[in-house]
C-alpha cells in the first residue's frame, strides 16, 4: 500500500514543514488549509519539484461536514491515508482568562481538541479499511504543562486535552496496529503569534528557554517525522516534548 499522510493546517509554519519533510520519506501529502489557498498551494508545487506528490485539501477541521469530505478527497486522489498529523491548532488573542471572549475559547476547542478528534476517527476508520495499522500524530504544546497564564489558560487547556486523548487513545488502539503518538512543540518562529496578537512573542521568551531560542519549524517536523517511521515503532499512548528544554 502507498504511504498517504494528512497534513493538518499546512499552508505554513510547523504543517508546511512537516508536509515538506514527511514527501521526502516517500508519502504522498495532502496538504490541509482553511483558507489560504495560495499559501498551501506553494507547498504543493515544492514537493512536486522536489519529485515528490502532494495535493492541497480546503477544509476547516472545526467543521466535521469539511472533515468528511477532506477524508473523501484524499482517499479518492491519493488513496486511503495511512497516517495523519493533527497540527491545525489556533490560539485566540492573548489575554487573562477572565476577560477571554466565551465564543473565542469554545472555537479554540472546536478546532484543537474537537476537530482533532473528528479527524482522528476519520483516520482510524480509513486504517482499518487498508487493514496495515497506521500512524496519528497529534502536534500538542508545552504549553499543556506550562497552563500558559496570563496569556492564553484556554489554548493550553485544549492542548492538556489533546495530550490525554493521545494517551488513552494509543492504548486502546495498541494491540491493531494503529499508533497515536504527540509532539509538543515550545516556542517556535511561526506566525501563530502574530494571530494571538503579538508577532515578536516568540522573540520576548527566549530567555525563558534553557536554549535560549526559539525553534525553527523544520526542527519540529523532524520529530513529526521519526514519530511516523519505522524508527518509532515501539513508540506510542506518548507525547513527545521538543521545547529546548522547556
Amino acid at each position: 500500500m502507498d504511504k498517504v499522510v494528512i497534513v493538518t493546517g499546512a499552508g505554513r509554519g510547523i504543517g508546511a514543514a512537516v508536509a515538506r519533510r514527511v514527501a521526502r520519506e516517500g508519502y504522498a501529502v495532502a496538504v490541509n488549509y482553511q483558507r489560504d489557498a495560495a499559501a498551501a498551494e506553494s507547498v504543493v508545487a515544492g514537493i512536486r519539484a522536489a519529485g515528490g506528490k502532494a495535493l492541497a485539501v480546503q477544509a476547516d477541521v472545526a467543521v466535521p461536514e469539511q472533515v468528511r469530505r477532506l477524508f473523501a478527497t484524499v482517499e479518492r486522489e491519493l488513496g486511503l491515508p495511512t497516517a495523519l498529523v493533527n497540527n491545525a491548532g489556533i490560539t485566540g488573542r492573548l489575554g487573562k482568562f477572565p476577560e477571554a471572549d466565551p465564543v473565542m475559547v469554545e472555537a479554540v476547542f472546536r478546532t484543537n481538541v474537537l476537530g482533532l478528534m473528528d479527524c482522528t476517527r476519520a483516520a482510524i476508520a480509513a486504517f482499518r479499511r487498508g487493514g496495515q495499522g497506521g500512524v496519528v500524530v497529534n502536534v500538542s504544546s508545552t504549553a499543556a504543562a506550562s497552563g500558559s497564564p496570563h496569556e492564553y489558560v484556554w489554548y493550553a487547556s485544549s492542548k492538556a486535552a489533546v495530550d490525554g486523548f493521545t494517551m488513552g487513545l494509543g492504548k486502546e488502539l495498541a494491540t491493531e496496529g494503529i499508533r497515536v503518538c504527540g509532539v509538543a512543540p515550545g516556542f517556535a518562529l511561526t506566525d501563530i503569534h502574530a494571530a494571538a496578537g503579538e508577532p515578536d512573542r516568540a522573540q520576548r521568551v527566549t530567555s525563558r528557554i534553557p536554549m535560549q531560542r526559539p525553534a525553527q519549524p523544520e526542527e519540529i517536523a523532524e520529530a513529526v517525522a521519526w514519530m511516523l517511521s519505522p524508527a518509532a515503532s515501539y513508540v506510542t499512548a506518548t507525547t513527545l516534548r521538543c521545547g529546548g528544554g522547556v
